[in-house]
């Protein structure tokens, strides 16, 4: 593996179209029982050659053995009732008819440690796996029994703990947490979310990440973005306070997002997983403009901190689509490697 410069997606590939309906977001299952087992087994495979093929160094399962990278996880979980649902807004963004929290919270058995196994039999290189952080997971339920915010958010990073903890036995290398709802309730962040984050990765020899963007490319995430003016500042939040925790690397969307790039500065010292391929765009990226958005941030991030990524997940687009856009992030990164070492790659 290069150590300059390693390649990673966030997280999501699209799913092949005899497992889910292609370029849906959550589409639901095609298959049922073993053969749900057995064809999600089969598409993990398939993301992590077209992974490799691709070029990525830090290979992700493609979340192709879960619907939803939040609701997944929490189905797996007592004290919360799929039936009972309640419509709530979402990151202050669109409305969704929501789970309810109904008792105590708690992990009866791992809910993704099969799965990260079966990631870690595909390929000796480095393994990534993402998990939804504890305010994400809040602010995609209804919750009748703890009546706090926080609180609840306690017990979820101490599940996700737990989760962690097992995954890291299980030989992955990273471990992701997803936050978009860092983006958005600022005051949450600074009061308890980042404190619950660092519950959630306690103890962990395995590196660290807190992923936070601006959502896949569909109409609700695109509208809310169009109200964000010429400049995008959610971070200068958030990123003072990740520098100072315990998080090793912080994901972040850059290109053609409207994130001034010296809000990287913020975080300096740790590692910045850098957003250089646009998931709501249909068109595939040069490798020039993907060296251009990584060139440009190595004024705020040592090029030996520094982890080109997807913006968000790539679950929207087609599968052609996904690959150009993985290839482009390859190309883009061995331009830079080239540039910076003198070594073609």
């Amino acid at each position: 593996m290069h150590t300059l410069l390693p390649t990673s997606i966030v997280g999501s590939l699209p799913k092949p179209s005899w497992l889910a309906e292609p370029e849906t977001l959550w589409s639901p299952w095609k298959l049922q029982g073993d053969a749900l087992v057995e064809g999600t087994q089969d598409a993990l495979r398939i993301a992590v050659q077209e992974q490799r093929q691709a070029g990525i160094d830090i290979i992700s399962d493609g979340e192709q053995t879960r619907q939803h990278f939040v609701t997944t996880f929490i189905e797996h979980l007592s004290g919360v009732d799929f039936d009972q649902r309640e419509t709530v807004r979402i990151r202050d963004r669109y409305d969704a008819s929501v789970p309810t929290v109904v008792g105590a919270v708690s992990r009866e058995k791992p809910v993704f440690v099969e799965d990260a196994k079966f990631l870690r039999q595909q390929t000796d290189q480095p393994i990534k796996w993402a998990l939804p952080g504890p305010m994400t997971m809040i602010d995609t339920l209804y919750d009748r029994h703890y009546k706090s915010r926080e609180k609840l958010a306690w017990e979820f990073a101490t599940i996700l703990n737990q989760e962690a903890k097992e995954l890291e036995a299980a030989g992955v290398d990273i471990i992701q947490f997803d936050e978009p709802a860092f983006n958005v309730f600022f005051d949450d962040v600074q009061d308890w979310g980042v404190a619950m984050l660092e519950r959630a990765a306690e103890g962990l020899r395995a590196q660290t990440v807190v992923h936070i963007c601006y959502g896949y490319g569909i109409k609700a995430n695109t509208d809310w973005k169009a109200t964000l003016g010429s400049e995008w500042r959610q971070y200068e939040k958030s990123f003072p306070l990740l520098q100072q925790s315990s998080i090793d690397i912080v994901s972040l969307e850059s290109h053609h997002s409207h994130v001034p790039l010296e809000l990287i500065e913020l975080i300096r010292g740790k590692k910045v997983m850098l957003g250089a391929i646009d998931v709501a765009s249909p068109t595939i990226e040069t490798p020039e403009e993907v060296a251009d958005t990584l060139r440009n941030a190595l004024r705020f991030v040592d090029a030996d901190k520094l982890i080109p990524s997807t913006n968000c997940g790539l679950a929207p687009l087609s599968r052609d689509l996904a690959r150009g856009k993985l290839r482009a992030l390859s190309a883009g990164t061995a331009l830079l490697r080239e540039e910076l070492t003198g070594v073609e790659v």
